[in-house]
């Protein structure tokens, strides 16, 4: 990836997308809720997007051209994304406001995007999004050293099919320093969500 532009960052959240409607299935059962890291201009019009191909969020989005990104605090729901485990009907989730989708409820600020690109000839998919409707919901809360660490640990657990089990785990076991120093129980939670999940993997693998 080229370097980012002055006006340019990188912004860990969680994106929520829905599935194409179907006759018996409510949109509850249809929404995806996965972490993403967008690539964001400095007024938050314009973000790229880069799933992998075989990610339900590139999917979804390919199938409707919409979702919601949100700006949160909370490492915990970025780490249950990270492996699958958010239920949707144990999350507080409302209609959009300008797409067809759901927001969370409980998040700092939250974008409604519509896609306007997409190049889905690699493996990483290429997305180019408009924000169409943005609010601000409560304030940031910030990250501390923990926070920092279980986003880190979520992010190398998505790649286990790139890196293989045994690094990741040695990166788990720096990071949980810092969370074993400053974290509270949610983010001792989400490492053992992690690390639970990435040995699991490993012991699966042939």
């Amino acid at each position: 990836m080229s370097p980012l532009a002055d006006d340019e960052r990188i912004i860990e959240g969680v994106m929520t997308t829905v599935a194409p409607a179907t006759a018996d299935a409510p949109t509850i059962a249809r929404v995806n809720i996965a972490p993403m890291g967008p690539i964001v201009n400095a007024a938050c019009t314009r973000f790229v997007l880069r799933p992998f191909k075989t990610s339900t969020t590139y999917q979804n989005l390919k199938a409707t051209g919409e979702g919601v990104f949100h700006v949160t605090d909370d490492a915990l729901l970025i780490a249950r994304g990270a492996i699958g485990r958010v239920d949707p009907a144990t999350v507080c989730l409302r209609p959009a406001t300008a797409v067809t989708g759901l927001v969370l409820a409980d998040c700092c600020r939250r974008h409604e995007l519509r896609v306007v690109e997409l190049d889905d000839s690699h493996d990483r998919v290429h997305i180019v999004a408009e924000a169409v409707h943005s609010e601000s919901v409560r304030d940031f809360l910030g990250f501390n050293r923990a926070r920092h660490a279980v986003i880190e640990a979520a992010i190398l657990a998505t790649r286990l099919h790139l890196t293989g089990a045994e690094p990741v785990l040695a990166e788990l076991d720096r990071l949980q320093v810092p969370v074993d120093k400053t974290g509270a129980a949610a983010e001792h939670e989400a490492m053992r969500l992690l690390r639970d999940y990435v040995t699991t993997w490993r012991d699966a693998a042939p």
